[in-house]
C-alpha cells in the first residue's frame, strides 16, 4: 500500500505542539498534541475517521480546530533535504525542514497565545516494507556560539550511511551528517563519541492500534535537548523524540 503523511511541529520556550495528516492505502488519520510548557498542561487528540478539519495542513497554513484547543499558524521558507532511499522491495520519499520560522496563535480554554519562534516540517510518501521500526528525533536550538540550529535524525528509515534523511541545519543550511544511534529516547550518539541529551517534559503521545491489516504501536515525547549534536555544541534546544514500530 501507498504511504503518505505530513507532519509538522512548533517547538518554543513556552508552547510546543503538532499536528500531522496520515494516509495508508485509503485509510486516513489524523492527529495533533499541545503542550504547555509553562504551566505543565497537555492536550491531543486522534481522529481515526477520514474526513473533518480537526487538522488541516494547506501548504504554509496549519490550522488545529477543536472546541478547546485551536491553533492557526504559519510556516514560513527554508531550505529542504529531500531524498528517495529503497525499502525492502520497494521505496520510500521523503522531504524534511528544520528550523522552519513560525507565526500565528494558538487559544488554549479560551486563552489566546502568540506563536513566534521555529519548527519542523516533515513530508513523507512511498511504498514502505510491510514491517518497519525507527527512531526519530527533531528540532531547533541554539549553539554555544550564537548560531540557529535545527535537525533531523533517524535510525531504522532512510538511514543509509550516505543520501540518508538525516540533517542538521546551521544558520538555515543543512548538511548530512553520519549515521546516529539512538539510546532508547533518552539520547543520541554521534560518531566520535559524542551524545544529543533528551529531557522529557512529560508531555507524550503514546498509541497502541491494531487494525489486523494495520499495526502501529507509537510514542511521542516533547522536551528540551543539551550536548552536542555532531560536533556542534548546543546552548539550548528544544523538539521531540520518536519511536515508531509498524505493520503496514
Amino acid at each position: 500500500m501507498r504511504k503518505r503523511w505530513r507532519y509538522v511541529g512548533f517547538y518554543g520556550e513556552d508552547l510546543m505542539l503538532c499536528a500531522a495528516v496520515v494516509r495508508i492505502g485509503v485509510a486516513s488519520h489524523t492527529f495533533w498534541s499541545v503542550w504547555d510548557r509553562a504551566r505543565g498542561r497537555a492536550w491531543e487528540h486522534t481522529r481515526l475517521r477520514p474526513g473533518g478539519t480537526e487538522v488541516v495542513l494547506d501548504g504554509p497554513v496549519v490550522e488545529i480546530r477543536t472546541g478547546n484547543v485551536r491553533a492557526a499558524l504559519r510556516f514560513g521558507e527554508s531550505q529542504p533535504i529531500e531524498v528517495v532511499a529503497p525499502s525492502g522491495r520497494g521505496w520510500a520519499w521523503t522531504r524534511k525542514r528544520a528550523g522552519v520560522p513560525v507565526s500565528g496563535r494558538v487559544v488554549l480554554d479560551g486563552e489566546t497565545r502568540t506563536v513566534e519562534g521555529f519548527g519542523v516540517d516533515d513530508e513523507s510518501a512511498g511504498y514502505h516494507q510491510r514491517h518497519v521500526e525507527w527512531k526519530w528525533s527533531a528540532g531547533v536550538g541554539e549553539s554555544t556560539d550564537g548560531r540557529g540550529i535545527g535537525w533531523n535524525l533517524v535510525e531504522g528509515i532512510n538511514d543509509a550511511p550516505t543520501a540518508s534523511e538525516r540533517a542538521i541545519w546551521v544558520d538555515g543550511e543543512p548538511y548530512e551528517p553520519g549515521p546516529v544511534v539512538f539510546d532508547g529516547l533518552d539520547r543520541v550518539g554521534f560518531e566520535g563519541g559524542r551524545d544529543l541529551e533528551f529531557e522529557f517534559g512529560g508531555a507524550e503521545r503514546r498509541r497502541h492500534d491494531d487494525f489486523r491489516v494495520i499495526r502501529s504501536d507509537y510514542v511521542h515525547r516533547f522536551g528540551t535537548f543539551g550536548g552536542h549534536l555532531d560536533d556542534i555544541e548546543l546552548e539550548a534546544g528544544a523538539g521531540v523524540m520518536e519511536e515508531h514500530r509498524v505493520a503496514w
